[in-house]
């Protein structure tokens, strides 16, 4: 397994004349890890990647990579390979000469740059494409040209920006998957931004969300899916996204609206809190908080009912047979121990 490949960032902070971008980030990433980088546009998420690659300067704070400081190192003295947005590929040249390319710079042999650039390209699967140019080439191809390029160096640290965003669902899919097992058999430490979190629950060993640039938190997908540690980060991860209600909770139920709802936790004080239930946890039934169905999306294998409860918007995730039809007057429900309960004032877990 691989014993390199560490990143530490240490109050890094970021600023752009008066605007900060990110806020004293702290943040380690293990040897061989698969860390996605996830949050909204605008979060700082891209700009913490191009700190780590070198392309952007820190405006205080330090960058560790395998224990030694880069801060102020150049992208070259780093031994990082980045995958842009855009794939970056050289237009004049061949599929060949664009994966072999960073090997040519550093001066290797001809002989060894063809056996190395056929390798990168096999792990890949283009190596029927390799005399072709960038312009011959699928949206898909050319992004595992990109790829190949970056792998062909076996760098210490594999950074990824949106690298499958330009690509139709399902290619995306099938792509995501293939990257999945291409980083296993690599074992190179990757560092991936995506604002989709759907491919980042389904490609990360960790996740760091941000949002407004600092960390909100850092986990497994399961861990920040099943116990979000902010209001922001529950109504970021998950589709649809967790309902949230204002209450008041004490002792063992919260109450919204003049609705008593049970919860698992036990109040050592009544405070106001919003109380959040992902949408596949809130079911229809006879009894729980009056509600209008106002749509139902079918889905095919399950059903999302949008709903109205007192004015405010709430969505359920499940079985159409159980749904009930648009229009009806309904309750909604869920087990106690599926509750989410949030400071009403800072938006923290409690």
């Amino acid at each position: 397994m691989t014993t390199t490949g560490s990143v530490r960032f240490e109050g890094v902070v970021k600023r752009h004349g008066a605007t900060t971008v990110l806020h004293g980030i702290d943040l380690s990433i293990e040897p061989g890890e698969f860390f996605v980088l996830l949050g909204p546009s605008g979060s700082g998420k891209t700009t913490a990647l191009r700190i780590m690659a070198g392309l952007e300067p820190v405006s205080s704070g330090r960058v560790l990579i395998d224990g030694a400081d880069v801060t102020h190192k150049e992208p070259g003295e780093r031994d990082v390979a980045m995958v842009f947005q855009s794939y970056a590929l050289y237009p004049h040249m061949t599929v060949a000469q664009n994966i072999g390319f960073p090997l040519k710079m550093v001066g290797m042999r001809p002989a060894e740059i063809e056996r190395q650039v056929a390798a990168a390209a096999g792990k890949v699967n283009i190596r029927h494409l390799l005399q072709r140019k960038p312009g011959q080439l699928s949206g898909g191809q050319q992004q595992r040209c990109a790829l190949a390029r970056a792998i062909v160096r076996q760098p210490r640290l594999f950074l990824l920006d949106e690298p499958l965003s330009n690509l139709d669902a399902k290619l995306r899919l099938e792509t995501r998957v293939e990257l999945h097992a291409l980083q296993r058999s690599l074992h190179t430490t990757t560092v991936y931004v995506t604002h989709d979190q759907e491919e980042a629950m389904t490609l990360a060993d960790r996740i760091a969300v941000f949002m407004e640039g600092n960390i909100a938190q850092v986990g497994t997908p399961r861990e920040v899916f099943t116990r979000p540690q902010t209001m922001a980060v529950a109504g970021f991860v998950g589709t649809p996204q967790m309902n949230l209600l204002p209450g008041t909770w004490a002792n063992d139920t919260v109450t919204v609206d003049g609705h008593k709802l049970q919860v698992a936790q036990t109040a050592p004080a009544p405070r106001k809190v919003m109380l959040g239930v992902r949408p596949s946890d809130l079911c229809v039934g006879p009894a729980g908080l009056p509600a209008h169905i106002e749509r139902i999306e079918d889905l095919g294998d399950s059903a999302i009912v949008s709903l109205t409860a007192d004015g405010r918007q709430l969505k359920v995730k499940g079985d159409l047979q159980h749904a009930g039809k648009s229009g009806d007057d309904v309750f909604v429900s869920f087990a106690p121990h599926a509750a989410h309960l949030f400071d009403a004032n800072d938006g923290r877990r409690l």
